[in-house]
């Protein structure tokens, strides 16, 4: 029993961060209708840059700047790249997000090389015991972190100006331009607020129980990608739901590996594109996407 409940708690963890990255793919996909394939590189540069920054200033200001330079980055990738090219075939669009991350990717490999950088973070490899039940406090802290960015996240996006004018984008961008909204404003916005999450995000997953910051973070992306289009990519709480359901699934997977040992090894990694496979045999659009009526 406490190695379920240590598998559990250990999977919701996994789960809220992994929301974190989730939300990023889909509040951008939802404002400007482009899945960004350079979100993985924006995590890795801002969790590198609080690492290269909190090793000499200290972990509070490196996580500040660390934001900071992935919102930038995000935004300058909006501003001087789709500002051309907005309103184009999405999949086009799509493509030079991933060209935005191969370039921003070899330069970051470049930087890092094979180094594991420590994050500096406060918790270091403290374990809190409940019982029978032994946590990381950085499991704990993400947890809770992740838990509050969320819903500060879903509290602004139901009562805060920028969120109606989100949520009036999203349904009709041109509708939404004809009453005074500025549809690059919020494109921006959400672009900024995906590499600030995103950030987020590397700092918790490079910390204890993990050796550090590496190069393969980057793909880690790609573990919450299946959660964002498990959740359904236009919805912003599906996303939570698939961040969740994929960081349990492979929690649970990992912390019964040994009993599960026919599966063979790494089959935790494999997880998540199951669990999506499955969900998207029954739901294409996802738990919660919007499904597409065509009339004939």
């Amino acid at each position: 029993m406490p190695q379920l409940i240590e598998v559990i708690t250990s999977g919701l963890s996994l789960g809220v961060v992994y929301a974190l990255i989730a939300l990023g793919f889909a509040v951008i996909f939802k404002a400007t209708g482009v899945l960004n394939f350079a979100h993985g590189s924006l995590l890795l540069l801002g969790a590198y840059t609080v690492a290269e920054v909190a090793a000499k200033a200290g972990f509070v200001i490196g996580l500040v700047v660390g934001i900071t330079v992935a919102a930038f980055a995000a935004l300058v990738a909006d501003r001087l790249v789709f500002r051309f090219v907005r309103g184009g075939d999405h999949v086009v669009l799509a493509m030079i997000t991933l060209g935005l991350d191969i370039v921003l990717l070899a330069r970051l490999v470049n930087l890092l090389g094979t180094r594991v950088l420590p994050i500096h973070d406060p918790w270091r490899d403290v374990v809190v015991s409940i019982g029978a039940v032994a946590l990381p406090q950085t499991r704990i802290a993400a947890f809770v972190t992740a838990s509050m960015l969320l819903a500060v996240f879903f509290a602004a996006l139901r009562f805060s100006n920028w969120g109606v004018a989100m949520r009036a984008t999203t349904q009709d961008r041109e509708a939404a331009a004809l009453m005074g909204i500025r549809p690059g404003l919020i494109s921006a916005s959400a672009w900024m607020i995906g590499g600030g999450l995103a950030t987020v995000a590397g700092v918790f997953l490079s910390v204890f129980p993990t050796p550090g910051l590496e190069t393969a973070l980057s793909l880690t992306a790609l573990k919450a990608l299946p959660a964002a289009v498990l959740g359904g990519l236009d919805s912003l709480g599906g996303a939570l739901v698939g961040g969740l359901t994929i960081g349990l699934a492979e929690a649970l997977i990992a912390g019964y590996a040994q009993q599960l040992s026919f599966l063979g090894t790494g089959f935790a990694d494999v997880m998540p594109y199951l669990v999506l496979f499955v969900v998207l045999l029954v739901r294409p659009t996802g738990m919660f996407g919007s499904r597409e009526l065509t009339r004939v």
